[in-house]
């Protein structure tokens, strides 16, 4: 995948500092995010390509600043941006562009930088873009000094001072990929490529290519080529065709490309393709590009709700924010990977991107992965938020159109998204048709630029709005709504050509038996599938409605959607952490007080048809699977030992799960989340260390403070523990356990060898563990 080269192979190849580059023919995409200087505050001058930054920090990017604390409740950014720091960062790098290369045009491409950014190149202003979350590029080419003995630098500001700027974390700096992009003056434009299937059936489909050429050169006869080629690397059908493309112009080519029994992409098996298309003058190859699409039929029915493929299926659906907790907003391939593979354990399939663009290698993921995902654009329009006042409402007047129009034709590729929202629980005035007018203008730019999947937004307490009765809710391709099931449900039933899904909802049981019972549900999703920083009030600094928690840590209500969503057998034992029902729940057989525990309220998280309990192997009963998918409940008398759920199906025991008191804290446990790592930017393993009493039974209300300590070979980029009133920060080797539990997160530092990862507390024998690093695959 693209961005995923070891900073090392980036230092090769270009920009050790002052490296010239050598282009073959054709493209060229060198990753720019090594060797950065960084430095916070505002600097005078910090434009000008005669500044000197040598006493900045050197980094490479993605960077967020603003993870790196300190937590101060004085803090500008508030509730809403988690007590985190907020400020200016700039951002220099120098580098040089070899004279052979100088009929070459170059652009820089960056895939987020938060916020308010301006970008200079030798002092000339490239542009400024308020959004945070949005691709852009600039073209560099007028303003180069092209060989050895002459330098560029490219400046970077970037500026969240202005608070309280949004009601979830945003965090600070060029916290996504930079790329620097070399092409010849006559080239594939930017984001210029659409690909299609319309048409798409096992037997057979259509893949319609539309790609926009930019000739800044003489007219001339071109070939074009295009390879359509399967993820064993075989190409299943090429095209060729001489095209006249005119002088100073963009010209729009068209190919129609049919594929005999084309392995389709769906959520089961997530079937992805390549499309090379390469530009010929002659045997020489101007500009090459390629593009991941998946072969999929995609559709929302007002009867029966989301199609794929000619199957029904349910949206099980999770909002994420684009944080990644202790990393912040700068959030390696790795940590997602994780998160994604959590969400499918416990039967999603569905992502929100919540509430702005996400980096496009999580689409990526998404897209290999096998989820579908709801691409959304802005939590405001113009009007105002709580906690937010500072935030897009004020850019959307001048900017709502361009970031729209870049955020479609970025992503309108990607098999993983089948509907578009163009707003969260907008505050704006929606009456019809006044209202309505601001919702369509922004529909008619998604559509102008990709016209093949619906568009909803999520709608805030329409029942006030009136939306479902003043004509506004019928124009909508798909009625999306927050919340308040009851009323989407009785909309639906009053009009039952409308198309209808849950945006965003909670994890109650009436909300999941909404769409269990309702054909026409097309899906929901829940808030959230990860907590996430920020919107929590102090000493709170993270959002805990997840269903994992910020260190991956499953909880109660990841434990019940289990039963609810995943196919396999499932079977979870929680209990009421106090004793006769009181405090909260918790996934273990080791209360506070023993001697004060004597009535434990146990629930148990089933989808089998029959249920066993056991409390020191006598049994407690037998229960049925309720009809309402409700968890089945018994009263237990407390005593130390261990608790056994037995899930049984046709009278066969097909899973079961146990909790055992633990005794005192004896040693740690290290696990990996995987045993490899590769020495790239986006690669990590998740180091979870657990106090556990001498036979490895989990301390859960063990908090001591856990010290990491790893080899050179790797290095430690944050630690946590999932505690939300946490303020120790995430930056060092050290953090308390929570629930006895907390992990660090590894990158290796070479390219070869192991990992020797430890980790001690005072008193108890330590626990070591070793990672491998292995090659980057190519």
């Amino acid at each position: 995948m693209k961005n995923q080269k070891n900073i090392k192979a980036y230092s090769l190849l270009f920009f050790l500092a002052f490296a010239t580059t050598v282009f073959a023919q054709g493209r060229k995409t060198i990753n720019f995010d090594a060797n950065w200087q960084f430095t916070k505050g505002e600097i005078a001058g910090a434009e000008k390509p005669i500044f000197n930054d040598k006493s900045w920090r050197t980094l490479n990017v993605p960077h967020d600043w603003s993870i790196e604390g300190p937590y101060d409740r004085e803090n500008p950014t508030a509730r809403g941006g988690g007590y985190l720091p907020a400020g200016i960062g700039w951002y220099r790098k120098t580098f040089k562009v070899d004279a052979t290369d100088a009929n070459k045009l170059f652009y820089i491409e960056f895939d987020g930088v938060m916020a308010n950014s301006d970008v200079w190149i030798n002092g000339k202003h490239l542009g400024k873009r308020p959004y945070g979350y949005i691709s852009f590029s600039y073209d560099l080419t007028p303003y180069l000094n092209f060989g050895k003995d002459k330098t560029n630098t490219i400046a970077v500001r970037a500026d969240n001072t202005i608070q309280p700027a949004s009601r979830y974390y945003t965090g600070a700096g060029i916290y996504r990929h930079v790329r620097l992009i070399a092409v010849n003056k006559t080239h594939f434009k930017h984001w210029g490529t659409q690909i299609t299937t319309p048409n798409a059936t096992p037997q057979k489909a259509t893949v319609n290519v539309k790609t926009e050429v930019e000739n800044n050169a003489a007219a001339g006869t071109y070939k074009l080529q295009i390879e359509v080629v399967d993820n064993t690397g075989k190409v299943v059908k090429s095209s060729e065709s001489k095209e006249n493309i005119a002088a100073n112009k963009t010209t729009e080519l068209s190919k129609e490309i049919e594929i005999l029994n084309p392995k389709l992409w769906d959520i089961e098996v997530p079937n992805l393709y390549t499309v090379n298309t390469k530009l010929y003058s002659g045997t020489t190859l101007v500009d090459n590009q390629s593009i991941t699409i998946g072969i999929k039929n995609a559709e929302f029915r007002a009867e029966t709700g989301f199609w794929l493929n000619n199957k029904n299926y349910k949206i099980k659906g999770v909002c994420l924010h684009h944080d990644g907790g202790a990393v912040g907003a700068a959030v390696p391939l790795g940590v997602w990977k994780e998160r994604l593979q959590k969400l499918k354990e416990v039967g999603v399939n569905g992502i929100r991107t919540s509430h702005n663009p996400v980096a496009p290698e999580f689409l990526d993921l998404c897209d290999q992965m096998g989820f579908v995902v709801m691409d959304e654009t802005f939590d405001t329009w113009m009007a105002a938020k709580h906690n937010g006042e500072k935030g897009y409402n004020l850019y959307f007047k001048e900017w709502w159109e361009q970031d729209t129009k870049d955020m479609i034709l970025r992503d309108r590729n990607h098999p993983s998204i089948v509907i578009y929202s163009i707003g969260n629980e907008i505050h704006d005035d929606l009456s019809y048709p006044e209202g309505y007018k601001k919702y369509k203008m922004q529909e008619d730019v998604v559509k102008k630029y990709d016209n093949t999947r619906p568009v909803t937004m999520a709608l805030f307490r329409p029942g006030n709005s009136k939306v479902y009765l003043s004509g506004f809710a019928e124009q909508m391709d798909v009625v999306g709504q927050n919340y308040r099931e009851n009323e989407l449900i009785a909309a639906h039933e009053a009009h039952p050509s409308w198309k209808v899904i849950g945006t965003e909802n909670t994890h109650v049981i009436n909300q999941w038996l909404a769409l269990r019972d309702k054909p026409y549900m097309a899906g929901q999703f829940l808030w959230t599938g990860y907590d996430y920083l920020g919107e929590a009030d102090w000493p709170e600094t993270t959002n805990n409605q997840g269903l994992f928690d910020r260190a991956g840590n499953w909880k109660q209500q990841s434990l019940q959607r289990d039963s609810w969503w995943s196919a396999k057998p499932v079977v979870h034992i929680v209990r009421k952490s106090d004793n006769a029902g009181a405090g909260f729940w918790v996934s273990d057989w080791t209360p506070s007080d023993f001697d004060t525990y004597d009535n434990a309220k146990v629930n148990v998280y089933s989808n089998c048809e029959e249920v066993e309990l056991f409390l020191n192997d006598k049994s407690l009963g037998s229960l049925k699977k309720p009809a309402d998918d409700s968890p089945r409940e018994w009263n237990v008398t407390f005593e130390e030992g261990t608790i056994k759920a037995i899930g049984k199906n046709n009278g066969k025991v097909v899973t079961q799960e146990e909790h055992t008191s633990a005794g005192k804290p004896a040693k740690i446990i290290l696990t990996q989340s995987k045993g490899t790592v590769a020495n790239n930017w986006d690669d990590v393993t998740f180091i979870t260390a657990t106090i556990v009493d001498e036979k490895g039974i989990r301390c859960a209300y063990a908090d001591n403070l856990i010290q990491f300590s790893i080899t050179d070979s790797g290095k430690i980029i944050a630690v946590d523990n999932g505690n939300i009133i946490n303020h120790d920060g995430y930056q060092g080797q050290a953090t308390r356990a929570y629930q006895g539990k907390a992990i660090a997160i590894i990158k290796a530092a070479k390219d070869s060898g192991n990992i020797s990862i430890k980790a001690d507390v005072d008193g108890l024998t330590q626990g070591a563990t070793t990672i491998t690093i292995v090659s980057e695959k190519k």
